[in-house]
């Protein structure tokens, strides 16, 4: 197991913790990390672009001109796409499905492949507790600093609350390079975005509870 050091908000080490080789120390998988990445941003990705095809352009009822004795060229409706104004033929639509599967499984497996990358590479702070004590963005920026003196300029942290805290959502929450998310919330995305990881110990204990099987 790896021993990491707590530390209280004040920056100061307080004592350590063991992480669990099963979530923290996890070789890393390329293909995997890829593959689950490539399936979050692909469901969660929106579909906006849509065209309207003929069946769904306004008007059109009428027959343009009759079928034989006008020397022109047959046709059956003005919003034919080959008219000005007509429907768009293969336009992407809003039923198009970009949709991924994959196994839970493996989903985890990438998580544990991320989280052990940042604990083998000292990017985990692991704090005793996080909390504040008013809404105060000045105050969580000074934790901040304190935990991480060396990043003056472009912070980059993701932080992994162990339960629901309006008080340092909303504290943080403006903070540039910083993004708070409860424990639920964890994914591949954001622990992959963020250089550093901020986690609490009760964080550490909860996941091993979440995915004990």
């Amino acid at each position: 197991m790896l021993k990491v050091k707590t530390y209280n908000q004040k920056g100061e080490a307080v004592g350590e913790i063991e992480l669990a080789d099963r979530f923290f120390g996890v070789k890393a998988n390329k293909a995997l990390v890829h593959q689950a990445v490539v399936a979050q941003m692909a469901n969660e990705r929106q579909v906006l672009a849509h065209t309207k095809g003929r069946s769904e352009v306004r008007g059109g009822g009428k027959k343009p001109w009759k079928q034989k004795g006008t020397g022109r060229a047959r046709h059956g409706s003005s919003r034919s796409p080959i008219w000005i104004g007509g429907g768009v033929t293969f336009g992407p639509t809003k039923e198009r499905n970009f949709k991924k599967k994959i196994n839970k499984k493996m989903k985890q497996k990438a998580i544990f492949m991320a989280l052990s990358d940042r604990a083998g590479n000292n990017d985990l702070i692991v704090l005793n507790k996080f909390e504040m004590a008013e809404f105060k963005t000045k105050n969580f920026n000074n934790i901040l600093k304190a935990l991480m003196p060396q990043f003056t300029e472009k912070r980059s942290v993701l932080i992994i609350n162990d339960k629901k805290d309006e008080k340092v959502f909303f504290s943080g929450r403006n903070l540039v390079g910083a993004k708070i998310i409860n424990l639920e919330n964890i994914n591949i995305l954001d622990l992959l975005k963020y250089r550093k990881l901020i986690l609490t110990v009760d964080g550490i204990k909860k996941i091993a509870e979440i995915y004990k099987n």
